[in-house]
């Protein structure tokens, strides 16, 4: 029987590198601060270079912190990020970077498609790759879905939802292809959330009166057994908890941190 590690240690990420997409602002802060404070270093990519040094200056543990502006619909930037990197590479790779945007099904064009695939999906997809391909061997990966994936509630999001459905396909495709590799491969599929992104929508839809969107708003609420938004720093709790050694036997999982929508 394998002698078993002081809880401290499980959750510890002392002496490893977390890289965090999306770390601007809202999930990804929140993640990238809870991995800082279990004392990992930290590469921290975004499109929003200035949000980068935001959180990097609020990051008061003793982490070393890279920071890489990336256009992450672009695949030769994801190609530039992982060359700068070099041989220095991340245990582990928190793929959470996506947009959330609204559009009716029949007004989407060929490149509204193509951008909401190319952030929320393709860019998970090339990240993995290098990831695995520079690895080799050994390394752990968490990919932020959404219940939309699962269960498609708003309207006027379907590029949105085949986007995310298609980062849960991906996630379990590769936990069974690089399991016997070393390589944990989960997903995090958060419900509402409340980030900087959603608190904007909410405002818009008060202050613009888009009743829609506020029935919308009202109906998702109501149907929360919890009867609250998430804090974005709970989904990070479940991400650091997949990333850790206490999730040693998991893989291949898709974890919803919903306050219970997916049950309701």
């Amino acid at each position: 029987m394998k002698e078993m590690k002081p809880i401290s240690e499980e959750i510890s990420f002392k002496g490893k590198t977390v890289l965090v997409t999306g770390a601007s602002s809202g999930i990804g802060e929140a993640i990238a601060k809870r991995f800082a404070e279990t004392g990992a270093d930290l590469i921290l990519v975004d499109k929003d270079d200035e949000g980068l040094r935001r959180v990097k200056s609020t990051i008061k543990f003793d982490s070393e912190i890279r920071l890489h502006k990336v256009d992450l619909s672009e695949k030769d930037e994801i190609e530039k990020l992982w060359n700068d990197i070099g041989k220095d590479l991340p245990e582990i790779l928190i793929n959470n970077a996506g947009i959330y945007p609204f559009k009716s099904f029949l007004e989407v064009d060929e490149s509204f498609l193509h951008k909401v695939l190319d952030i929320n999906l393709n860019s998970i997809f090339w990240m993995c790759q290098e990831f695995i391909k520079r690895k080799k061997i050994k390394g752990v990966i968490v990919n932020i879905s959404s219940i939309e994936a699962l269960l498609p509630f708003k309207e006027d999001m379907a590029p949105y939802s085949i986007s995310k459905s298609g980062v849960l396909a991906l996630t379990r495709s590769l936990a069974r292809d690089y399991g016997r590799r070393g390589f944990r491969v989960n997903a995090v599929v958060p419900g509402g959330i409340k980030t900087p992104g959603t608190s904007s929508l909410a405002k818009k839809a008060l202050t613009q009166l888009k009743f829609k969107l506020l029935k919308t708003g009202y109906n998702f609420k109501q149907r929360l057994p919890l009867g609250r938004w998430g804090e974005a720093d709970e989904v990070a709790k479940v991400v650091l908890f997949l990333s850790s050694g206490l999730a040693s036997y998991v893989n291949g999982a898709l974890i919803p941190v919903d306050g219970g929508f997916l049950s309701a």
